[in-house]
């Protein structure tokens, strides 16, 4: 144990914090797949970079809030975990969190969480957790209630696809007052975030701003956050993503409170199923509102 330190992440830790949570998760998600799940497929290369670069916005956001557990060797430091979070205002989110698999069960993780928490100084909280016993042991003793998760899968019927109108193309100058929806939603807004998934998603917002609300969409069509002040606002987004995915697609981070998502998702065909939790403190789940796994 004592060749291990947590410390604080410095960029040139990315390279191998991507790799060890790259075998984690694939890892993770290979003792959890259920019968009927697709093959567990390791990340690509593509991912990788994409994973490196949003954690590298992440630690030049909020430094304080991006932890490594390292352990030492001949000259050499190797990275056997991580944990990435961020304050945004008066919200504290957990962007990601792991410890490689050979290294769990002696209390790395705990002091990962620990480390982090306490930059969180005592904010309402909120992050996607998975089924993993011993992480949501950890979670459950810190205080946050664990709230389970829906997801949908499947390939969209096209001819449930209904007509969407009072939509149109997001722009920065839609940040103020998607910040002002979050903070009724969620406690705080996703301030510099929005910049960050402009650069690489299409943002879909209501048109109508006395209902307002807003989509963040990737290149296959998943709606990967969605935000609006009203249920019907909400369904008409997650619709637009919807009718932008090729082959299967995915909604996730389905929580109670948000069985409008699972209506739309049952009407375009998909099939519904569980995936782990909403883990939220000094807060209630956001509704109407899909999470997204980083941004939260």
């Amino acid at each position: 144990m004592d060749a291990v330190r947590v410390r604080p992440m410095r960029e040139s830790d990315l390279t191998s914090a991507e790799r060890a949570s790259a075998v984690t998760f694939f890892e993770a998600e290979r003792a959890t797949r259920r019968v009927g799940d697709p093959e567990v497929r390791r990340r690509s290369a593509v991912a990788s970079k994409q994973w490196i670069d949003r954690m590298r916005f992440f630690l030049n956001a909020d430094p304080g809030g991006c932890q490594v557990a390292v352990e030492a060797g001949t000259g050499t430091e190797s990275t056997v975990g991580f944990a990435i979070s961020q304050n945004r205002d008066r919200l504290w989110f957990l962007a990601t969190y792991g410890v490689l698999p050979g290294h769990q069960g002696r209390g790395i993780g705990k002091r990962l969480l620990d480390a982090v928490l306490a930059h969180a100084d005592g904010r309402p909280g909120i992050f996607s957790s998975s089924v993993h016993p011993g992480a949501t042991r950890r979670y459950r003793l810190a205080g946050f209630s664990l709230h389970p998760q829906m997801r949908m899968v499947g390939t969209v019927d096209r001819s449930a696809l209904p007509a969407v109108d009072g939509l149109r193309e997001g722009r920065p100058d839609d940040f103020e007052w998607m910040d002002r929806l979050d903070r009724d939603l969620r406690g705080a807004g996703h301030g510099p975030d929005h910049g960050c998934m402009l650069d690489t998603l299409r943002l879909v917002v209501s048109a109508d701003r006395a209902r307002p609300g807003y989509v963040y969409i990737d290149d296959r069509g998943q709606a990967l956050l969605l935000a609006a002040a009203h249920p019907e606002t909400a369904r008409g987004l997650l619709w637009e993503a919807l009718a932008s995915a090729q082959g299967r697609t995915l909604v996730n981070c389905i929580t109670t409170p948000n069985e409008w998502a699972v209506d739309v998702g049952l009407a375009a065909r998909l099939d519904i199923g569980q995936e782990g939790y909403i883990a939220v403190r000094g807060m209630p789940v956001p509704a109407p509102y899909l999470a997204s796994g980083h941004f939260l």
